[in-house]
């Protein structure tokens, strides 16, 4: 019961409730510590940054600075993350070897106010122990990586100065730089500062044999990204492929990767065409069966035969008026409109059908002149079907309609037409730019070797 009131005391900063319990029983923050296994009332006063309650478990028991909650960190360990300045000072006064302690992460009390961008926790601690500045963390992760990696610029500023000579250490993992790390989290302050310091190798290549330019040119594209290319050259920065000191077979790799992830974003354009695309005809397909099961007017319910006196009869087949399930529109008297109709609509029904079919049919469409093939057949598939709702739409104008009405209908083709027409001729050009450009590849080396012949 007296330890969870001396938890509660610490959670809630309460000095006089502390001073009352410790009065009932001096060594109950000693027995506290050897029976919690989690926190000590230290851990938890430092971890509210109250510095009197600190003060007073210290002049009790001193030796809890020493202490380490299931984290394995210390109350320094939560006073440097913490940025605790006084309770930090307060702490290494009463033990000071606890700066070299380590939690379960590896991380010293140094690690994680330069995690936190803690400059003043960072100044006390490397004039305690300095040496510890140059201690890496897992995965070769050094004091300076750790102020790109977590964007602590003000603590970057603060180190570089002090410790020159990590200035170009890598780590582990890819073998980055500091520089490498700021570039490719596109962290701008950091570069322009980190270009302004004379010992930093700008063209240090990490074990992908890349440099910290083409770690830029090989991330995704940012805003930012142009001026961090501009500080880049304007030091010096240059590609792997341009330094005298890469390896060939790290280049090959770099090469490599950049194929790779060019056909990687080829396929996933050629994914999203080929899923719209399905899409796409599946609905035309749809619209134009339904078209042509039930087509403008419906169809007969009943038949109805006439003989040559107009009466109507019902086995006499010779003069026959209509039949059931034939449509209405193809009995009427402009049947030249209903063939139109079902020819312009049967053509988007199979085109649609074949875009699915070719879609399914596993064939290897990885090329974008197979995808153009396909878009192609889909622009006959749409006009057809526009087409058709125009066409049914003019078939169901009663003939004394307005003539406005008309005139939009025919306005509206012309528009589509036009618009098509667009299209045709645009991407025509746009082929007829590419064959003269492939053209010219093609015959230049032969003009290059007529020429010579011509010389010798």
């Amino acid at each position: 019961m007296a330890e969870r009131r001396l938890y509660d005391a610490a959670a809630k900063r309460d000095e006089k409730a502390l001073h009352e319990l410790l009065q009932q029983d001096p060594l109950l923050v000693n027995r506290v510590s050897y029976t919690s296994p989690n926190k000590t009332p230290l851990h938890i006063a430092t971890i509210h940054g109250h510095l009197p309650f600190v003060e007073q478990i210290l002049n009790q028991s001193p030796h809890l600075a020493e202490e380490l909650d299931s984290q394995q960190s210390s109350a320094l360990h939560v006073a440097s993350a913490k940025g605790y300045v006084e309770i930090l000072k307060k702490l290494l006064s009463a033990a000071p070897d606890m700066c070299l302690s380590r939690d379960s992460l590896g991380r010293y009390p140094l690690h994680l106010a330069a995690i936190k961008g803690h400059v003043q926790v960072l100044e006390v601690l490397l004039g305690m122990a300095p040496f510890t500045a140059g201690e890496k963390m897992d995965r070769g992760l050094s004091l300076l990586h750790l102020c790109v990696k977590f964007c602590q610029f003000e603590a970057l500023k603060f180190l570089v100065p002090k410790m020159n000579e990590l200035l170009n250490s890598k780590d582990d993992i890819n073998g980055d730089t500091i520089l490498h790390m700021a570039v490719r989290g596109k962290q701008i302050e950091a570069i322009n500062f980190l270009l302004t310091v004379a010992e930093l190798e700008v063209n240090a290549l990490n074990l992908n044999g890349m440099t910290a330019l083409d770690v830029l040119i090989q991330s995704k594209w940012d805003f930012r990204d142009s001026e961090i290319k501009e500080s880049l050259k304007r030091v010096g920065a240059l590609g792997a492929s341009k330094t005298n000191n890469i390896p060939l077979h790290n280049y090959r790799n770099i090469q490599d990767n950049s194929w790779k992830r060019l056909f990687q974003n080829q396929a996933e354009w050629l994914e999203k065409k080929k899923s719209a695309l399905m899409v796409v005809a599946s609905l035309i397909a749809t619209m134009a069966f339904q078209f042509g099961v039930n087509p403008p007017g419906g169809v007969w319910q009943d038949d109805k035969v006439v003989d040559s006196q107009g009466n109507q009869t019902i086995s006499d087949h010779t003069h026959q008026n209509h039949s059931a399930g034939y449509s209405i529109m193809a009995s009427s008297n402009d049947p030249g409109l209903y063939m139109v109709l079902y020819i312009v609509n049967t053509i988007s029904f199979i085109a649609s059908l074949s875009i699915i079919l070719l879609l399914m049919s596993g064939l290897p469409i990885r090329q974008k002149f197979f995808m153009w093939i396909l878009m192609v057949i889909t622009w006959i598939s749409i006009t057809t079907i526009a087409l058709t709702y125009l066409e049914s739409t003019y078939s169901l104008i009663p003939p004394d309609a307005d003539d406005s009405t008309v005139d939009v209908i025919l306005q509206t083709v012309k528009v589509w037409i036009g618009l098509m027409a667009l299209l045709l001729i645009g991407h025509t050009i746009r082929l007829i730019i590419k064959l003269v450009k492939k053209l010219r590849k093609i015959l230049r080396p032969r003009q290059r070797r007529m020429v010579a012949g011509t010389v010798t």
